[in-house]
């Protein structure tokens, strides 16, 4: 029989049960542990998904932007085509009105002048 007061290296099934106790507790501290950076790891990846989300909307209310800015700039496009037709258009008017007031000037001095 083994007395309790004797030598842990003297009796195997209490060194056995001994070092069993101690492999369960740095198992125990590693799993708590790794408890910890699970809890730590969903806090961050918590704040990472907010981020994100906040992005995202960001990213959304850029593209909206954008596309406002394209609607308007082909409306600004669309003005400046007609602009340009019209001043064509009135620069024509304008040569032609000017030829006709050359030609009745040309006729009058030619009836005045030339004609007896």
């Amino acid at each position: 029989m083994v007395s309790w007061a004797g030598n842990i290296q003297d009796d195997p099934v209490r060194r056995t049960v001994l070092e069993g106790h101690a492999a369960l507790e740095r198992t125990a501290d590693s799993l708590a542990r790794s408890q910890a950076i699970a809890a730590e790891t969903e806090t961050l990846g918590g704040e990472v998904i907010a981020e994100l989300g906040e992005q995202r909307e960001s990213l959304l209310r850029s593209k909206r932007r954008l596309a406002e800015t394209d609607d308007e700039l082909t409306r600004s496009r669309s003005l400046m085509h007609k602009i340009a037709c019209h001043a064509i258009k009135n620069k024509a008017i304008l040569i032609i009105l000017i030829v006709l007031e050359v030609a009745i000037l040309s006729s009058i001095v030619y009836m005045k002048w030339f004609r007896k």
